[in-house]
This record gives C-alpha cells, sequence and structure tokens, in this order.
C-alpha cells in the first residue's frame, strides 16, 4: 500500500512509533509485513464506538520518511447480552387502564453492529405486549404495555420473562424474570409535565451539582396521589454520573463528567404513585466543553548533527501535537 520495496524498508531502518502503552502490531522489515504482537479486544480496545481502529506511524530515515498507518478491528459475536439483575418486580393497580406503560431494564452486549444486541422478546401472556425503541445513540431498550385489563382475583401474580437476543450466528441471548404483583384500586396514573426535558452541563462539574427538576402530578387523593421518581434503568452506567431525589425529582451529578468521554447523555426517569402506577420521561444532558487539557507535543525523530551543507527544505525533524479538548 505505500508503495516501498524491502530494500527501502532494511536501509531506511523502518520502525513504528505508537503513543500506546500496548504495541499490538509487530513490524517484520524483512518480509514487509505487519503481524499481531498482542491478541487484540475490540470491546476492551473501542468499546461501543464503531468503527474500532487505532492507528501508529512507521518512520523511515536517510531520507526522512513518515507514513500514517491505521488498523480497523472487525467483531466477532463473542459476547452474549446480559442483564445486571436477574429480575424485576412490578406492583399493578387492577384498575390500570389499557395502554399504561411500564418501563423495563435495558441488556448490554458488548459486540458491535450485526452480533449487538437487535430486539427483546416477552414471553407469552394475556395481558401484556411489548414494545420497542431506540435512543439517539441507536441502544435499543423495551416498554410493556398493558393491553388487557388485570384481574386481582382470577390472578393476583404474573411471572413473565424479558429476552435480549442479538443477530450473531449462533445467536446469543439474556434472559430476565418479571414478576407481576397486581393491586387494588389506584385511578390515574401520575403525568410529566414535559415529555422530554433538555438541560446543559459543563464538564468538570462538582459533585452534588443541581443539573435540573422532573416534575408528575398525579390526579389521585391521598397516598395514591402521592409520587415518587427514579430512574428507569437503575443498572445503568448513568447511576454513576447522576443521582435523582426520588421525592422532589431533582437531578444532581454524581460522579465525574467528562466531555471527551461522552458529549451526550439520555436519562429515562419513571414516575410512580403509591399504586404502583408510572409514567416516563427523557432527560437529554448534552455537556459543555472546558479547556481542561493541555496540547501534548512528542518528538517522532530528529537528526543531529546535520551537515552545514544541507539545502533548504532538508527534513531535520518530526513532532506530532495531540489536544483532546474540542
Amino acid at each position: 500500500d505505500l508503495g516501498l520495496d524491502l530494500k527501502r524498508l532494511r536501509s531506511g531502518q523502518a520502525r513504528l512509533v505508537s503513543g500506546e502503552s500496548i504495541q499490538y502490531t509487530e513490524l517484520k522489515a524483512d518480509k514487509g509485513v505487519l503481524v499481531v504482537k498482542e491478541r487484540i479486544d475490540r470491546e476492551q480496545l473501542c468499546g461501543d464506538t464503531t468503527p474500532c481502529s487505532f492507528s501508529f506511524e512507521m518512520i523511515l530515515e536517510n531520507p526522512m520518511e513518515l507514513h500514517q498507518i491505521t488498523i480497523e478491528i472487525t467483531d466477532i459475536n463473542d459476547n452474549s447480552p446480559t442483564f445486571k439483575r436477574d429480575s424485576m418486580h412490578f406492583e399493578i393497580s387492577e384498575t390500570a387502564s389499557t395502554g399504561a406503560r411500564f418501563s423495563l431494564i435495558s441488556a448490554e452486549d458488548l459486540d458491535v453492529g450485526v452480533n449487538g444486541l437487535r430486539e427483546y422478546l416477552l414471553s407469552d401472556n394475556d395481558n401484556f405486549i411489548l414494545k420497542q425503541h431506540s435512543n439517539a445513540d441507536e441502544k435499543k431498550y423495551a416498554e410493556m404495555v398493558l393491553q388487557k385489563p388485570l384481574d386481582r382475583e382470577t390472578n393476583p401474580n404474573l411471572s413473565l420473562k424479558l429476552i435480549a437476543v442479538d443477530g450473531g450466528t449462533p445467536q446469543r441471548s439474556g434472559t430476565v424474570n418479571i414478576n407481576v404483583a397486581v393491586l387494588d384500586v389506584n385511578d390515574n396514573a401520575p403525568v410529566f409535565n414535559q415529555s422530554i426535558y433538555k438541560v446543559v452541563v459543563t464538564e468538570m462539574s462538582p459533585i452534588d451539582s443541581y443539573v435540573t427538576t422532573v416534575k408528575a402530578s398525579d390526579a389521585d387523593f391521598g397516598s395514591n396521589g402521592i409520587v415518587t421518581y427514579y430512574f428507569s434503568d437503575i443498572d445503568s452506567a448513568l447511576g454513576n454520573l447522576f443521582k435523582i431525589d426520588e421525592n422532589t425529582g431533582e437531578i444532581y451529578v454524581k460522579g465525574d463528567i467528562d466531555y471527551e468521554k461522552d458529549k451526550k447523555y439520555e436519562l429515562r426517569i419513571d414516575a410512580k404513585d403509591k399504586g404502583g402506577l408510572t409514567d416516563s420521561s427523557k432527560v437529554v444532558i448534552e455537556i459543555a466543553d472546558i479547556n481542561d487539557n493541555a496540547p501534548f507535543i512528542s518528538v517522532m525523530s530528529f537528526t543531529s548533527p546535520l551537515s552545514e551543507d544541507s539545502p533548504s527544505g532538508t527534513t531535520i525533524g518530526i513532532i506530532n501535537v495531540k489536544d483532546v479538548d474540542s
């Protein structure tokens, strides 16, 4: 690809330069090939970023040349969808209206593309159907929707299974149990005053910094009208970055917010009354960048001494400057 022959590789003392702590590849200059030096785990290297690649430089001397090399890592289906819990528990009133929605925890699949999470399936039952959605970042989540009213006298408890499957071959799957306890009489579900809340938070904000407040109202009286708030997916990694006051709906910073790691977060919030009815909303948090990273300068190659009769334009050294801020 570079148009170099083996003689030039040898005479130029070709070598690889990488700023990474792990050298995944090795140059066989006598054969003109790159070989794998360390086992490459795509999930460890790139997470859910796709396409996954890493880059390094090859330097030759006499005369000095610099070539950029990029290696793309393709995914294999070596991970199954997994839930962080083995069961979920719902308390739902028998007067819950048809169409009532109940958020389900999400599965995580470290694979990407066709090998990643494809869909959710709900075990056969008479009362609920499954609706699937995708966030702006294409991560899939599901809701359980009531299609036939519950009857506590007929069946006070339901046992269901939520199955997450990926698109790989052979297909892999993960399962979580859903337990539904049927409660008596709660006529109105909480209703959020906004379906989507949008807010901007500066990276490196101190712990306990205020983010926003979500608000839902419930027309019921007494204990059935008391609303509590919580993250729909309590086991999500976002729970390490943000926290919510279950009584007021106020959201605060809990962990380290880094623009260079993620520029936007989406939190799904549930409001639940004492009768078990819920409504859901979404909080979209944009992260504002601050200048918290200094440029990093590295000298990749340097020629010394320099002959006094070197012509103008002779390459003396090669430096590389990087700054991860936007």
